[in-house]
């Protein structure tokens, strides 16, 4: 069964876009870790296809650690009380395994409104397990030159975005990131969103083939490091980030897939130590993530524990929904949760 595509002209559009930016991503990938044929599609619907779904190519093993390109398509043809029009969007997460080498997070996505107005989401950020400051430089210079008329904004917004403030410490070294952008025209618009993803691809994967060219073999203390951030990038991931929350509210069709940005292990007794920090009601969801990943101080995360911390962040928010508001925001607070209900 393949998914019903959307009617509107500029979502189709976007889905082009996405698609091409998708199939050269998973080849830059594989090619910067001489990884051919370490991706594989999986299918997802929504609705059993009524309302769209997806493609995300996904890696484990080998030169990644995880890696999940997916591009999605939902839309509300069919229910014209709904405010969203359409979303159309790609997500990428890359965590390689060798501790020298950077993950990294790429988002581009456009949102319709049922009135015809519109808005584009972009979005990227390198996470280090260990950092290097000239790939850091190298790929903030290669953004910058893709977008520079609001790139200054961008990574204040990002910076804001990615600041865990209970760890007092951001989730990477360089975050990017413009939400509700609308020049007036989608051609221009679609064309930087297309110039800004190309250069993200180009920029990352200089930077894998690098560090994977220097050929440093990792030590205890580099991989203890790197379970370290992996458990911290989960831990901003479930308890800060809008995105995944808002996607794990709105439908539990892709559960898998929407946490698919989650590294493969992670400190639990670490997970556990944070929970006296966090506010109330917050202290009872890391509790209830703690619990989901199982009773093992070096956690697993496989499907099966996706689907249970899926459940969790669930439960949690239809619980307490005030809670949302202490999730992250960049300068503007994302709509993306009113407008899926």
């Amino acid at each position: 069964m393949q998914p019903i595509p959307p009617s509107s002209p500029e979502a189709r559009r976007t889905l082009t876009l996405v698609q091409d930016l998708q199939r050269t991503l998973v080849e830059q990938l594989q090619a910067s870790t001489d990884s051919p044929g370490a991706f594989a599609p999986v299918t997802w619907l929504r609705d059993d296809g009524r309302h769209g779904g997806g493609t995300r190519w996904q890696a484990a093993g080998g030169a990644f650690d995880r890696a999940s390109v997916n591009v999605s398509a939902v839309h509300y043809d069919d229910l014209p009380d709904k405010r969203l029009r359409c979303a159309t969007a790609l997500s990428a997460i890359v965590h390689p395994a060798h501790p020298h080498a950077p993950s990294v997070h790429t988002h581009i996505s456009h949102t319709q409104m049922r009135d015809g107005s519109g808005y584009w989401r972009l979005m990227a950020d390198l996470n280090p397990s260990i950092p290097h400051d000239a790939d850091t430089a190298a790929f903030r210079e290669a953004i910058r030159a893709a977008a520079p008329s609001f790139f200054d904004d961008a990574v204040t917004q990002g910076d804001r975005y990615f600041h865990i403030p209970v760890l007092e410490r951001h989730r990477g070294a360089f975050h990017f990131y413009v939400e509700g952008h609308d020049s007036g025209s989608f051609d221009a618009d679609a064309e930087q969103a297309s110039a800004f993803g190309r250069a993200v691809i180009a920029a990352y994967g200089a930077v894998l083939q690098g560090a994977h060219g220097r050929g440093v073999p990792p030590t205890e203390a580099d991989d203890e490091q790197q379970r370290h951030y992996h458990t911290v990038y989960l831990f901003q991931v479930l308890t800060l980030d809008r995105g995944t929350t808002s996607g794990l509210l709105v439908h539990a069709d892709n559960d898998v897939g929407i946490l698919g940005s989650l590294p493969s292990t992670v400190d639990a007794q670490l997970l556990a130590s944070w929970i006296p920090r966090m506010p109330p009601p917050q202290d009872a969801l890391l509790t209830q993530i703690v619990a989901a990943l199982g009773p093992h101080p070096v956690a697993t995360v496989g499907e099966a524990e996706k689907r249970r911390l899926a459940a969790a962040v669930r439960a949690h928010y239809q619980a307490h929904p005030e809670a949302l508001a202490m999730q992250a925001s960049g300068a503007v607070v994302p709509p993306t949760v009113d407008n899926h209900r």
